[in-house]
Parts: C-alpha cells; sequence; structure tokens
C-alpha cells in the first residue's frame, strides 16, 4: 500500500458524514462553553491510525473527537446499537463498525473475526478507527483498567503490515458533566510504539498484556484526575475552595488574563499535591477534609454557596458593588426576553435527562440530544408564530435574535446566581451574626492552612530538586 493511495483515501470525507460533523460541531459549540484541543499534530494527517480513547461522557465522547479532528473517525460501537434497522443504516453510513460483546450478544461473540477483519480492512485503505478499551461509558474520575481488545487489533495487523499502524491514546476530561456551558480537554498524546512488542508476542503471548498495560499508562498520561476515588473526591472539594485563589495568584503576581489560565492544569495540581501529603502527613488531610465537611454543613444549614462567604471575604469595593447592581438591573430587560423565547427549549431537555438517565454518564447525552430536537422545534415555532402577526421581515429579525437572547439570559441567570446568595449571607451576617462570622473565619482558616501545605510542599519539592 503506497502513502500516495492513503492520502487519496483521506482526502475524500463523504458528503453525508461532513454534514453530520457540521452538525456535531455546532451542537458541542452551543453545549460547552471551552473546548481545549491539546497536541492535535499528533494523528497523522494520512495512513492507518487506532485512537484509544477513555469513555467518560457517553455519545458526547464520539461527537467531541469526531468533531475535533479533520478525518473520518470510524468507531467501534457495540453491537446492540445495530438491533434497530433505522439506527443500524445511520450508523453504518457513518463507518461505525460493530462490537459484539458478551454481555450484550452472547450468541455472537464469535462474530467479532469479523471486526478485526474489518479493521484490518480499514486500516489497509489508510482509515482511522476509534476504540474506547475501558469496554463501557463510566462516571469515575480515573482510567479504568481497559481491555485487551485495542492490543489484539495492534497486533493482528502490525503481523501482516509492521509498521505502518500509528496508535495514538486520547483523554477527555470534563470539568463539569452535567452542567451547561461547561468546559472539556481533549488531549491527544505521543503513539504508543508497538513494533517491539510484535516480536515478543509470537514467541510469547504474555505480550498481549504487556502492550495493554502499555496503552493504559499511555491513556492515563492524558486524562486530567486518574488518582484513587478518595483522593479525588478530597481533591474536588479542595478544588472547590482553592482554585479562585489559585487564579487570582496567577492573575496578579504573573498578570495572566483569565482566557491565559488553563483550568484543567490547576485541576491537575490539587489531586497531585495530595497524594503528596498523604504519604508525608497523612494527619494534615485528615485534618483538613474534616474541617471543610464542617464548613460544607453550614453551607448547606443555610442554603449558602461558598462563592458568597468568598466574596465577604474579599470585600469588594463599594463602586465595583454599585456597578454591578446597574449592569444587573440594565441587563434585567435583554434578560427577560430571552429568558421568556427560550425557557421551554432551554428547560425541557434537563428535565427529561434528570428523568431519563438511568446512569450519570447518559445525563449529558440524553440533554444534548433532547436540545438538538428541542431548540429547532421551539424556535421554528415561535418564528412561524411571529411571521404570522407581523409579518416574514420581523420573523427573521425575531429568530436571528433567539441564540443570541439565549446566551445572554443564561449569562445573566448566573450573574444574578451569585448576586441572591450574596444576599442571603448579608442577610445572615444581619440576624444571625455570630453563625455567619463563624463560617467566614472557617473558611479563612481552611484557606491558611492550604497556604502553609503549598508552601511546604513547595519547599519540600526544592529540597528534593537541590539534592538530585
Amino acid at each position: 500500500m503506497t502513502t500516495a493511495h492513503w492520502s487519496k483515501d483521506e482526502s475524500k470525507v463523504d458528503h453525508f458524514y461532513a454534514v453530520v460533523r457540521v452538525i456535531a460541531r455546532f451542537w458541542i459549540w452551543f453545549f460547552f462553553e471551552r473546548v481545549e484541543i491539546r497536541n492535535p499534530q499528533r494523528v497523522p494527517r494520512m495512513g492507518p491510525v487506532l485512537l484509544c480513547i477513555n469513555h467518560p461522557n457517553n455519545l458526547i465522547d464520539s461527537l467531541l473527537v469526531g468533531a475535533v479532528l479533520p478525518r473520518k473517525v470510524h468507531y467501534l460501537a457495540t453491537g446492540a446499537l445495530f438491533r434497530n434497522p433505522i439506527i443500524a443504516r445511520f450508523l453504518v453510513a457513518l463507518g461505525v463498525i460493530p462490537v459484539h460483546r458478551k454481555a450484550d450478544n452472547p450468541d455472537k461473540v464469535d462474530r467479532n473475526t469479523e471486526m478485526f477483519a474489518a479493521c484490518d480492512a480499514a486500516f489497509d485503505r489508510g482509515r482511522l478507527i476509534a476504540i474506547y478499551p475501558e469496554g463501557a461509558t463510566h462516571s469515575e474520575a480515573h482510567l479504568r483498567r481497559i481491555k485487551t481488545g485495542a492490543a489484539r487489533i495492534v497486533l493482528g495487523y502490525e503481523a501482516h503490515a509492521p509498521g505502518r499502524l500509528t496508535v495514538v491514546p486520547v483523554g477527555l476530561s470534563f470539568e463539569a458533566r452535567k452542567r451547561f456551558r461547561g468546559r472539556v480537554l481533549v488531549s491527544f498524546g505521543e503513539p504508543v510504539e508497538v513494533s517491539s512488542y510484535l516480536a515478543l508476542y509470537r514467541e510469547e503471548p504474555k505480550a498481549l498484556h504487556t502492550l495493554t498495560v502499555a496503552i493504559q499508562e499511555a491513556m492515563e498520561r492524558e486524562v486530567v484526575h486518574v488518582e484513587r476515588i478518595d483522593t479525588a473526591a478530597l481533591a474536588r472539594a479542595v478544588e472547590a475552595l482553592y482554585r479562585g485563589e489559585l487564579e487570582h495568584e496567577l492573575w496578579g503576581e504573573r498578570g495572566l488574563a483569565g482566557w491565559q489560565i488553563d483550568p484543567f492544569e490547576l485541576s491537575g495540581s490539587i489531586p497531585d499535591a495530595i497524594g503528596r501529603f498523604r504519604k508525608r502527613d497523612p494527619e494534615l488531610i485528615e485534618r483538613l477534609w474534616q474541617r471543610i465537611l464542617g464548613y460544607h454543613a453550614g453551607l448547606a444549614a443555610y442554603r449558602l454557596r461558598d462563592e458568597a462567604v468568598r466574596t465577604r471575604l474579599e470585600r469588594t469595593a463599594e463602586p465595583h458593588r454599585v456597578a454591578r447592581s446597574w449592569q444587573t438591573i440594565a441587563g434585567l430587560p435583554l434578560f427577560s426576553y430571552g429568558a421568556a423565547v427560550n425557557f421551554l427549549p432551554y428547560y425541557l431537555p434537563g428535565w427529561l435527562a434528570g428523568r431519563m438517565s438511568r446512569r450519570q454518564t447518559d445525563y449529558a447525552t440524553i440533554r444534548l440530544l433532547a436540545s438538538v430536537v428541542a431548540f429547532p422545534l421551539f424556535w421554528a415555532l415561535e418564528t412561524a408564530l411571529v411571521g404570522w402577526a407581523v409579518g416574514l421581515r420581523w420573523a427573521l429579525a425575531f429568530f436571528c435574535s433567539l441564540p443570541l437572547g439565549g446566551l445572554i439570559a443564561y449569562r445573566y441567570l448566573v450573574g444574578t446566581g451569585r448576586l441572591r446568595h450574596q444576599l442571603r449571607f448579608g442577610a445572615l451576617l444581619l440576624t444571625r451574626a455570630q453563625e455567619a462570622r463563624r463560617l467566614l473565619a472557617e473558611r479563612r482558616e481552611i484557606i491558611g492552612e492550604l497556604e502553609r501545605a503549598r508552601r511546604d510542599d513547595l519547599e519540600g519539592r526544592e529540597g528534593t530538586e537541590r539534592v538530585k
């Protein structure tokens, strides 16, 4: 197979896939505030490629990877999806390759020889295949132990076409799975070197497990939060309290703007530090955890958010508070309009996802798919009503205002939510001053302890580096 043949094959993305990708890109842009893509150049522009991806968020994962890559992605998907003839035709048109898992189709496991043959044929034509080696989607923050399917595909193809296949690990990290307009990181890792495993595999089948471990480690390097679950729980609590202080430090000391601060890098540094302190000072970790639990219990008792307490401690200047109040008043008409025309298509998908989700990983997928139907449907109905009432020109202007009005209303709602909690905390200061001051003191002491721990951690790492 020549490189020229691969280039010709891959330069042509069929029209159906191209249209589906355009639609997916729009809804990814609409659903997420920010999609950060790291090192996409590690995916070759032509030739056979296998992407090994973690699977934290159901269908959203496939939409994301397909949306950020210029090449057509042929996914491996459970054969259970092909039971419906209409869905099966759609998936086949997109180039999806069925995998018959024992849990889904115990009578069809022997048909997986067809899957391996289909993968080999796709690689021979220079195509890109994506696999989720964990086997199923899950809500844990860490990477599950992967199965041997990816290694079997790699070694099977490497046996008859040595050196042609590129294996690229991919990490998907979501800042918050259920939050509308959240952030997500798509990170492409260094290709996994596989040629050395082939000779070993021919002599000893145990190489299959060795390559599987190598792929798992490569994937873990691209996933934020790969630590143990107990460490991850504490890390999330610390991040919720302390990330604002870290961001303010970056703004002040390094002069970085908000868009220059990498939220995933901050998120990754916190569990790393907790892991080091767990070994060095376990009593500190236990004490910190108990204090955070007590502080959160106090917030819950008065239906407050940490942000309201933090804002009070920062003592925002009076002119800024006045300016924000005027912005709130001036933005009220725009919010009212945007909320009125977008309330139902925004609310119904979330309500439906909450009722239908059996697992945490189902929520975002159901909400996105419901939004794909709800927003165009309601916007079309509303535009038709406006056109019937006042004419075509006004209807077109109204239709163009719908998405912008929705985004303005959403941002306004987030801002007024913060203001509401600040007012609630102000009322607590007036009615139960002792309880409010206790929350302020508790947060101040927790942040002080975190600051001391960070300084100790920094000094310890600098000392270790000097010794080396």
